[in-house]
């Protein structure tokens, strides 16, 4: 199987979250099933600012429903989607 590229974005429940306590602790949590690429932190409107998160991951491990379960369980993450996936060429 090869590898694919997701891209994670993960919206904190306020402006007032910890983005660099969240993103800590999500990094943690990505590399224990996957290897994260790339982190970046965007401006979504009034101040609200989201994480995204680049990792590469083995797709014969399956689908991302575990991994965004778990992400969802951390402190101040309000939601988390997948917003792009490809494969890794190479």
């Amino acid at each position: 199987m090869a590898d694919v590229i997701i891209t994670f974005k993960i919206m904190p429940e306020d402006v007032d979250v910890d983005l660099k306590r969240v993103e800590k602790e999500v990094e943690i949590l990505l590399n224990k099933y996957s290897k994260v690429g790339r982190i970046e932190v965007e401006e979504v409107a009034f101040g609200l600012k989201c994480i995204k998160f680049m990792v590469i991951y083995d797709e014969s491990k399956g689908d991302t429903e575990f991994l965004e379960d778990n992400i969802r369980n951390v402190e101040g993450v309000n939601s988390v989607e997948v917003t792009d996936v490809r494969r890794a060429i190479g």
